[in-house]
Protein backbone atom coordinates (compact mmCIF):
# COMPACT_ATOMS: atom_id res chain seq x y z
CA UNK A 1 0.00 0.00 0.00
CA UNK A 2 1.84 3.09 -1.10
CA UNK A 3 2.20 6.47 1.32
CA UNK A 4 -0.68 8.25 1.97
CA UNK A 5 -0.32 11.94 1.63
CA UNK A 6 -1.21 14.54 4.33
CA UNK A 7 -4.13 16.97 2.66
CA UNK A 8 -5.45 21.01 3.91
CA UNK A 9 -8.18 20.70 5.12
CA UNK A 10 -9.34 23.92 3.13
CA UNK A 11 -8.92 21.42 0.46
CA UNK A 12 -11.82 18.11 1.79
CA UNK A 13 -15.73 19.02 0.27
CA UNK A 14 -18.24 19.12 2.73
CA UNK A 15 -19.25 15.66 2.18
CA UNK A 16 -15.42 14.53 2.91
CA UNK A 17 -15.75 16.60 6.49
CA UNK A 18 -18.89 14.79 7.45
CA UNK A 19 -17.58 11.69 6.40
CA UNK A 20 -14.38 12.13 8.28
CA UNK A 21 -16.41 13.85 11.52
CA UNK A 22 -18.53 10.77 11.81
CA UNK A 23 -15.58 7.94 11.50
CA UNK A 24 -13.88 10.50 14.29
CA UNK A 25 -17.18 10.35 16.16
CA UNK A 26 -17.27 6.52 16.34
CA UNK A 27 -13.49 7.51 18.20
CA UNK A 28 -15.22 9.12 20.43
CA UNK A 29 -17.88 6.49 21.34
CA UNK A 30 -15.32 4.27 21.93
CA UNK A 31 -12.99 6.44 23.77
CA UNK A 32 -16.65 6.50 26.50
CA UNK A 33 -17.47 3.47 26.32
CA UNK A 34 -14.17 1.75 27.35
CA UNK A 35 -13.70 5.09 29.87
CA UNK A 36 -16.49 5.27 31.42
CA UNK A 37 -16.76 1.54 32.04
CA UNK A 38 -14.65 2.19 35.17
CA UNK A 39 -17.37 3.64 37.01
CA UNK A 40 -18.48 0.33 37.54
CA UNK A 41 -15.21 -1.15 37.64
CA UNK A 42 -14.20 0.61 40.98
CA UNK A 43 -16.93 -0.31 43.23
CA UNK A 44 -16.83 -3.68 41.75
CA UNK A 45 -12.94 -4.60 42.57
CA UNK A 46 -13.56 -2.73 45.63
CA UNK A 47 -15.77 -5.99 46.25
CA UNK A 48 -14.01 -8.80 44.51
CA UNK A 49 -10.68 -7.79 45.23
CA UNK A 50 -11.16 -6.48 49.23
CA UNK A 51 -9.79 -3.03 48.99
CA UNK A 52 -10.11 0.08 50.55
CA UNK A 53 -11.06 3.61 49.09
CA UNK A 54 -7.53 4.47 47.95
CA UNK A 55 -6.68 1.01 46.52
CA UNK A 56 -10.15 1.34 44.16
CA UNK A 57 -9.33 4.23 42.77
CA UNK A 58 -5.89 3.33 41.32
CA UNK A 59 -8.55 1.69 38.67
CA UNK A 60 -8.33 5.27 37.12
CA UNK A 61 -4.86 6.09 38.46
CA UNK A 62 -3.53 3.19 36.33
CA UNK A 63 -6.00 3.39 33.37
CA UNK A 64 -5.16 7.52 32.84
CA UNK A 65 -1.52 8.00 34.07
CA UNK A 66 -1.12 6.30 30.62
CA UNK A 67 -1.85 9.46 29.18
CA UNK A 68 1.03 11.36 30.82
CA UNK A 69 3.72 8.49 29.53
CA UNK A 70 1.91 7.96 25.98
CA UNK A 71 0.45 11.15 25.36
CA UNK A 72 4.27 12.90 23.56
CA UNK A 73 5.58 9.71 22.29
CA UNK A 74 2.22 9.47 20.50
CA UNK A 75 3.03 12.69 18.61
CA UNK A 76 6.26 11.27 17.30
CA UNK A 77 4.28 7.67 16.46
CA UNK A 78 1.72 9.84 14.35
CA UNK A 79 4.30 12.15 12.78
CA UNK A 80 6.13 9.11 11.64
CA UNK A 81 3.16 6.71 10.29
CA UNK A 82 0.32 9.24 9.88
CA UNK A 83 -3.19 9.24 11.24
CA UNK A 84 -4.66 6.13 10.17
CA UNK A 85 -2.29 3.41 10.80
CA UNK A 86 -1.66 5.34 14.17
CA UNK A 87 -5.25 4.69 15.05
CA UNK A 88 -4.87 1.26 14.38
CA UNK A 89 -2.29 0.81 16.52
CA UNK A 90 -4.16 2.23 19.10
CA UNK A 91 -6.95 0.26 18.80
CA UNK A 92 -4.54 -2.98 18.52
CA UNK A 93 -3.32 -1.71 22.48
CA UNK A 94 -6.43 -1.22 23.84
CA UNK A 95 -7.32 -4.84 22.33
CA UNK A 96 -4.05 -6.39 24.35
CA UNK A 97 -5.14 -4.69 26.93
CA UNK A 98 -8.60 -6.36 26.96
CA UNK A 99 -7.18 -9.80 26.77
CA UNK A 100 -4.95 -8.94 29.62
CA UNK A 101 -8.09 -9.02 31.55
CA UNK A 102 -8.41 -12.91 31.20
CA UNK A 103 -5.40 -13.99 33.45
CA UNK A 104 -6.05 -11.24 36.07
CA UNK A 105 -9.55 -12.42 36.77
CA UNK A 106 -8.28 -16.27 36.53
CA UNK A 107 -6.08 -15.72 38.95
CA UNK A 108 -7.93 -12.56 40.88
CA UNK A 109 -4.69 -10.28 40.62
CA UNK A 110 -5.42 -6.98 41.07
CA UNK A 111 -1.79 -5.89 39.88
CA UNK A 112 -2.62 -7.68 36.62
CA UNK A 113 -6.42 -5.91 36.64
CA UNK A 114 -4.44 -2.35 36.79
CA UNK A 115 -1.79 -3.52 33.76
CA UNK A 116 -4.44 -4.57 31.43
CA UNK A 117 -5.80 -0.85 32.47
CA UNK A 118 -2.80 0.76 31.91
CA UNK A 119 -2.64 -0.82 28.87
CA UNK A 120 -6.25 0.14 27.71
CA UNK A 121 -5.13 3.94 28.97
CA UNK A 122 -1.85 3.49 26.36
CA UNK A 123 -3.83 2.53 22.96
CA UNK A 124 -6.54 5.64 24.18
CA UNK A 125 -3.67 7.65 24.18
CA UNK A 126 -2.77 7.16 21.00
CA UNK A 127 -6.47 7.75 19.70
CA UNK A 128 -6.90 10.35 21.69
CA UNK A 129 -4.02 12.45 20.08
CA UNK A 130 -4.83 11.36 16.79
CA UNK A 131 -8.81 12.54 17.12
CA UNK A 132 -9.06 15.74 19.20
CA UNK A 133 -6.80 17.84 16.67
CA UNK A 134 -9.03 16.51 13.62
CA UNK A 135 -12.03 17.90 15.34
CA UNK A 136 -10.70 20.83 16.46
CA UNK A 137 -9.11 22.40 12.88
CA UNK A 138 -12.12 20.55 10.60
CA UNK A 139 -13.65 23.78 10.37
CA UNK A 140 -14.41 26.98 11.24
CA UNK A 141 -12.40 27.57 15.16
CA UNK A 142 -15.35 29.77 16.50
CA UNK A 143 -17.33 26.39 16.08
CA UNK A 144 -15.26 24.30 17.20
CA UNK A 145 -17.20 23.81 20.16
CA UNK A 146 -19.92 22.69 18.48
CA UNK A 147 -18.18 20.22 16.95
CA UNK A 148 -16.47 19.21 19.83
CA UNK A 149 -20.17 18.60 21.84
CA UNK A 150 -20.94 16.62 19.13
CA UNK A 151 -18.20 14.19 19.94
CA UNK A 152 -19.19 14.70 23.71
CA UNK A 153 -22.38 13.43 23.06
CA UNK A 154 -20.63 9.61 21.31
CA UNK A 155 -18.84 9.47 23.90
CA UNK A 156 -20.85 9.95 26.73
CA UNK A 157 -23.53 8.48 25.33
CA UNK A 158 -21.10 5.38 25.19
CA UNK A 159 -20.62 6.17 29.28
CA UNK A 160 -24.60 6.34 29.95
CA UNK A 161 -24.07 2.29 28.40
CA UNK A 162 -20.78 1.22 29.30
CA UNK A 163 -22.10 1.27 33.43
CA UNK A 164 -25.21 -0.16 32.65
CA UNK A 165 -24.69 -3.16 30.06
CA UNK A 166 -21.25 -3.90 31.86
CA UNK A 167 -23.44 -4.20 35.22
CA UNK A 168 -26.10 -6.08 33.30
CA UNK A 169 -23.48 -9.13 32.30
CA UNK A 170 -21.35 -9.03 35.41
CA UNK A 171 -24.06 -8.72 37.85
CA UNK A 172 -26.69 -11.02 39.02
CA UNK A 173 -30.14 -10.06 41.61
CA UNK A 174 -28.92 -11.80 44.01
CA UNK A 175 -25.92 -10.29 44.06
CA UNK A 176 -26.91 -8.12 47.14
CA UNK A 177 -27.40 -11.07 49.22
CA UNK A 178 -23.79 -12.55 48.41
CA UNK A 179 -22.28 -9.32 49.11
CA UNK A 180 -23.51 -8.99 52.50
CA UNK A 181 -23.02 -12.96 52.99
CA UNK A 182 -19.14 -12.53 52.51
CA UNK A 183 -18.47 -11.02 56.29
CA UNK A 184 -19.64 -13.89 57.18
CA UNK A 185 -18.16 -16.61 55.18
CA UNK A 186 -15.06 -18.94 56.07
CA UNK A 187 -11.64 -18.15 54.75
CA UNK A 188 -12.11 -20.98 51.32
CA UNK A 189 -15.46 -19.79 50.87
CA UNK A 190 -15.30 -16.58 50.15
CA UNK A 191 -12.28 -17.00 48.41
CA UNK A 192 -14.33 -19.62 46.20
CA UNK A 193 -17.46 -16.73 45.98
CA UNK A 194 -15.17 -13.56 45.36
CA UNK A 195 -13.11 -15.87 42.69
CA UNK A 196 -16.18 -16.90 40.80
CA UNK A 197 -17.31 -13.12 41.20
CA UNK A 198 -14.31 -11.60 39.25
CA UNK A 199 -14.28 -14.29 36.64
CA UNK A 200 -17.17 -12.82 35.40
CA UNK A 201 -15.16 -10.10 33.37
CA UNK A 202 -13.77 -12.55 31.54
CA UNK A 203 -16.20 -13.01 28.45
CA UNK A 204 -17.32 -9.13 28.58
CA UNK A 205 -13.28 -8.05 27.64
CA UNK A 206 -12.65 -11.06 25.27
CA UNK A 207 -15.34 -9.52 23.19
CA UNK A 208 -14.31 -5.89 23.19
CA UNK A 209 -10.88 -7.21 22.58
CA UNK A 210 -11.49 -8.66 19.38
CA UNK A 211 -14.29 -6.19 18.35
CA UNK A 212 -11.19 -3.73 19.08
CA UNK A 213 -9.14 -5.37 16.72
CA UNK A 214 -11.58 -5.30 13.82
CA UNK A 215 -11.97 -1.80 14.40
CA UNK A 216 -8.45 -1.18 14.16
CA UNK A 217 -8.50 -2.87 11.12
CA UNK A 218 -11.51 -1.36 9.81
CA UNK A 219 -9.90 2.42 10.24
CA UNK A 220 -7.47 1.39 8.53
CA UNK A 221 -9.25 0.57 5.51
CA UNK A 222 -11.48 3.76 5.90
CA UNK A 223 -11.69 6.60 3.79
CA UNK A 224 -10.41 8.71 6.66
CA UNK A 225 -7.62 11.12 5.02
CA UNK A 226 -4.46 12.43 6.82
CA UNK A 227 -4.60 15.86 7.78
CA UNK A 228 -1.64 18.44 7.27
CA UNK A 229 -1.13 19.97 10.57
CA UNK A 230 2.80 21.06 9.38
CA UNK A 231 1.12 24.07 7.35
CA UNK A 232 0.87 27.71 9.16
CA UNK A 233 0.03 30.66 6.67
CA UNK A 234 1.58 33.88 7.07
CA UNK A 235 0.34 35.40 10.04
CA UNK A 236 1.39 32.37 12.19
CA UNK A 237 4.14 31.83 10.12
CA UNK A 238 6.13 35.14 11.50
CA UNK A 239 4.23 34.78 15.17
CA UNK A 240 5.93 31.40 15.68
CA UNK A 241 9.52 32.54 13.58
CA UNK A 242 10.99 32.50 16.21
CA UNK A 243 9.63 29.71 18.33
CA UNK A 244 11.63 26.66 19.21
CA UNK A 245 10.11 24.59 22.18
CA UNK A 246 6.00 24.01 22.71
CA UNK A 247 6.63 25.71 26.58
CA UNK A 248 7.18 29.21 24.76
CA UNK A 249 3.30 29.16 24.11
CA UNK A 250 1.76 30.10 27.67
CA UNK A 251 -1.18 29.68 26.72
CA UNK A 252 -1.06 26.05 25.96
CA UNK A 253 0.89 25.09 28.89
CA UNK A 254 -1.64 26.68 31.13
CA UNK A 255 -4.36 24.87 28.49
CA UNK A 256 -3.05 21.68 29.86
CA UNK A 257 -2.98 22.41 33.63
CA UNK A 258 -6.43 22.77 33.11
CA UNK A 259 -7.17 19.53 31.00
CA UNK A 260 -5.37 18.26 33.87
CA UNK A 261 -7.61 19.85 36.55
CA UNK A 262 -10.92 19.53 34.14
CA UNK A 263 -10.87 16.10 33.56
CA UNK A 264 -10.49 15.43 37.07
CA UNK A 265 -13.26 16.84 38.43
CA UNK A 266 -15.08 15.32 35.61
CA UNK A 267 -14.08 11.81 36.21
CA UNK A 268 -14.78 12.19 40.18
CA UNK A 269 -18.17 13.36 39.38
CA UNK A 270 -18.88 9.79 37.71
CA UNK A 271 -16.48 7.39 39.30
CA UNK A 272 -17.39 8.49 42.91
CA UNK A 273 -20.95 8.93 43.14
CA UNK A 274 -21.96 5.04 43.46
CA UNK A 275 -19.69 5.10 46.42
CA UNK A 276 -21.49 8.29 47.43
CA UNK A 277 -24.81 6.38 46.99
CA UNK A 278 -23.71 4.18 48.82
CA UNK A 279 -22.74 5.92 52.10
CA UNK A 280 -26.57 6.95 51.65
CA UNK A 281 -27.51 3.27 52.24
CA UNK A 282 -27.93 2.65 48.15
CA UNK A 283 -27.10 -0.75 47.39
CA UNK A 284 -25.03 -1.29 44.41
CA UNK A 285 -27.19 -3.05 42.14
CA UNK A 286 -29.48 0.42 42.74
CA UNK A 287 -26.57 2.87 42.77
CA UNK A 288 -25.76 1.68 39.28
CA UNK A 289 -27.92 4.40 37.43
CA UNK A 290 -26.05 7.25 39.50
CA UNK A 291 -23.17 7.77 36.39
CA UNK A 292 -25.74 7.92 34.12
CA UNK A 293 -27.41 10.48 35.69
CA UNK A 294 -24.41 12.66 35.46
CA UNK A 295 -23.60 11.95 32.01
CA UNK A 296 -26.99 12.36 31.11
CA UNK A 297 -26.77 16.11 32.94
CA UNK A 298 -23.60 16.13 30.42
CA UNK A 299 -25.06 15.35 27.34
CA UNK A 300 -27.82 17.95 27.87
CA UNK A 301 -24.97 21.02 28.28
CA UNK A 302 -24.09 19.20 24.97
CA UNK A 303 -26.57 19.95 22.86
CA UNK A 304 -27.25 23.21 24.88
CA UNK A 305 -23.63 24.37 23.26
CA UNK A 306 -24.75 23.17 20.03
CA UNK A 307 -27.83 24.85 19.60
CA UNK A 308 -26.34 28.31 21.09
CA UNK A 309 -23.12 28.30 20.35
CA UNK A 310 -21.87 30.19 18.24
CA UNK A 311 -25.51 31.87 17.23
CA UNK A 312 -26.69 33.24 20.70
CA UNK A 313 -23.18 32.36 22.93
CA UNK A 314 -19.35 32.55 22.51
CA UNK A 315 -18.13 29.13 23.30
CA UNK A 316 -15.90 31.19 25.58
CA UNK A 317 -18.29 33.06 26.99
CA UNK A 318 -20.08 29.02 27.89
CA UNK A 319 -17.07 28.14 29.43
CA UNK A 320 -16.67 31.02 31.59
CA UNK A 321 -20.29 30.12 33.04
CA UNK A 322 -19.45 26.07 33.40
CA UNK A 323 -16.44 27.32 35.56
CA UNK A 324 -18.29 29.30 37.89
CA UNK A 325 -21.18 26.77 37.74
CA UNK A 326 -18.78 24.14 38.71
CA UNK A 327 -17.27 26.54 41.69
CA UNK A 328 -20.66 27.27 42.95
CA UNK A 329 -22.31 23.21 43.13
CA UNK A 330 -18.73 22.15 44.71
CA UNK A 331 -19.81 24.66 47.59
CA UNK A 332 -23.41 23.02 47.34
CA UNK A 333 -22.45 19.28 47.60
CA UNK A 334 -20.40 20.02 50.49
CA UNK A 335 -22.61 22.18 52.43
CA UNK A 336 -26.67 21.77 51.25
CA UNK A 337 -28.49 18.92 53.29
CA UNK A 338 -31.80 17.75 53.55
CA UNK A 339 -33.65 14.40 52.22
CA UNK A 340 -35.37 14.41 48.96
CA UNK A 341 -36.89 11.71 46.22
CA UNK A 342 -36.16 11.87 42.92
CA UNK A 343 -36.43 9.10 40.09
CA UNK A 344 -37.28 6.63 42.84
CA UNK A 345 -34.39 7.52 45.18
CA UNK A 346 -34.44 8.73 48.63
CA UNK A 347 -31.07 10.69 48.97
CA UNK A 348 -29.32 13.48 50.54
CA UNK A 349 -30.02 16.67 48.08
CA UNK A 350 -26.19 16.98 47.68
CA UNK A 351 -25.63 14.00 45.60
CA UNK A 352 -28.36 15.35 42.90
CA UNK A 353 -25.38 18.83 42.89
CA UNK A 354 -23.01 16.02 41.98
CA UNK A 355 -25.35 15.00 39.07
CA UNK A 356 -25.50 18.72 38.01
CA UNK A 357 -21.79 18.95 37.84
CA UNK A 358 -21.95 16.90 34.63
CA UNK A 359 -23.87 20.06 33.06
CA UNK A 360 -21.23 22.09 34.40
CA UNK A 361 -18.28 20.09 32.93
CA UNK A 362 -19.97 19.58 29.85
CA UNK A 363 -18.49 22.76 27.95
CA UNK A 364 -15.36 23.04 29.84
CA UNK A 365 -13.26 20.82 27.56
CA UNK A 366 -15.07 22.43 23.83
CA UNK A 367 -13.69 25.60 25.38
CA UNK A 368 -10.29 24.93 26.48
CA UNK A 369 -9.23 23.04 23.51
CA UNK A 370 -9.57 26.05 20.87
CA UNK A 371 -8.12 28.30 23.22
CA UNK A 372 -5.38 26.04 23.89
CA UNK A 373 -4.26 25.15 20.12
CA UNK A 374 -4.43 28.54 18.83
CA UNK A 375 -2.07 29.97 16.50
CA UNK A 376 -0.08 26.57 17.51
CA UNK A 377 0.84 25.84 13.45
CA UNK A 378 3.76 23.64 13.10
CA UNK A 379 3.66 22.67 16.63
CA UNK A 380 -0.15 21.33 16.43
CA UNK A 381 0.37 17.83 16.86
CA UNK A 382 2.78 18.38 19.75
CA UNK A 383 0.87 20.89 21.75
CA UNK A 384 -2.16 18.20 20.96
CA UNK A 385 0.26 15.53 23.07
CA UNK A 386 0.76 18.25 25.83
CA UNK A 387 -3.46 18.62 25.75
CA UNK A 388 -3.77 14.88 26.17
CA UNK A 389 -0.60 14.60 29.01
CA UNK A 390 -3.17 16.99 30.82
CA UNK A 391 -6.06 13.94 30.55
CA UNK A 392 -3.63 12.13 33.86
CA UNK A 393 -5.68 14.28 36.10
CA UNK A 394 -7.96 11.34 35.70
CA UNK A 395 -5.58 9.11 37.60
CA UNK A 396 -4.15 11.71 39.31
CA UNK A 397 -6.99 13.52 41.52
CA UNK A 398 -9.90 10.42 42.26
CA UNK A 399 -6.85 9.39 44.23
CA UNK A 400 -6.62 12.75 46.12
CA UNK A 401 -9.97 11.99 46.70
CA UNK A 402 -9.76 8.59 47.64
CA UNK A 403 -7.23 9.26 50.50
CA UNK A 404 -9.22 11.93 51.20
CA UNK A 405 -12.31 9.90 52.01
CA UNK A 406 -10.48 7.40 53.83
CA UNK A 407 -9.25 10.09 55.99
CA UNK A 408 -12.58 12.31 56.35
CA UNK A 409 -15.30 11.13 54.79
CA UNK A 410 -16.91 10.57 51.45
CA UNK A 411 -18.49 13.89 51.44
CA UNK A 412 -15.74 15.96 52.22
CA UNK A 413 -13.29 14.19 50.04
CA UNK A 414 -15.28 16.46 47.57
CA UNK A 415 -13.06 19.65 48.77
CA UNK A 416 -10.69 18.42 46.21
CA UNK A 417 -12.70 20.19 43.42
CA UNK A 418 -12.97 23.99 44.65
CA UNK A 419 -9.09 24.48 43.45
CA UNK A 420 -9.61 22.69 40.49
CA UNK A 421 -12.67 24.89 39.46
CA UNK A 422 -11.24 27.98 40.75
CA UNK A 423 -7.93 27.77 38.29
CA UNK A 424 -10.31 26.83 35.20
CA UNK A 425 -12.49 30.10 36.44
CA UNK A 426 -8.86 32.35 36.12
CA UNK A 427 -7.62 30.42 32.46
CA UNK A 428 -11.57 31.34 31.46
CA UNK A 429 -11.31 34.66 32.36
CA UNK A 430 -7.38 35.21 32.25
CA UNK A 431 -5.28 32.58 30.84
CA UNK A 432 -5.84 31.82 27.55
CA UNK A 433 -5.17 35.65 26.77
CA UNK A 434 -1.26 34.99 28.47
CA UNK A 435 1.18 34.80 24.82
CA UNK A 436 4.40 35.65 26.83
CA UNK A 437 5.99 34.79 30.30
CA UNK A 438 6.81 37.86 31.17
Amino acid sequence: MGKTIAVEVSSLSKRDTRVSLLIIGMLFFIFGFVSWVNAILIPYFRIACELNHFQSYLVTFAFYIAYLVMSVPSSYLLKAIGFKKGIMTGFWVMALGAFIFIPAALFRTYEVFLLGLFTIGLGLAILQTAANPYVTILGPQERAAQRISIMGICNKGAGILAPLLFAAVILRATDTTLFAALENMGEMEKNAALDALIRRVIVPYAAMGTVLTGLGLMVRLSPLPEINTEHENEAVATANSGKTSIFQFPHLVLGAVAIFLHVGTQVIAIDTIIGYAGSMGIGLLDAKVFPSYTLMATICGYLIGIVIIPRYLSQLRALQFCTLLGTTLTLLIIYANGKITLFGHTTDISIWFIVLLGLANSLVWAGIWPLALDGLGRFTKLGASVMIMGLCGNAILPLIYGYLADIYNVRLAYWVLLPCYLYLVFYAYRGYRIRKWY
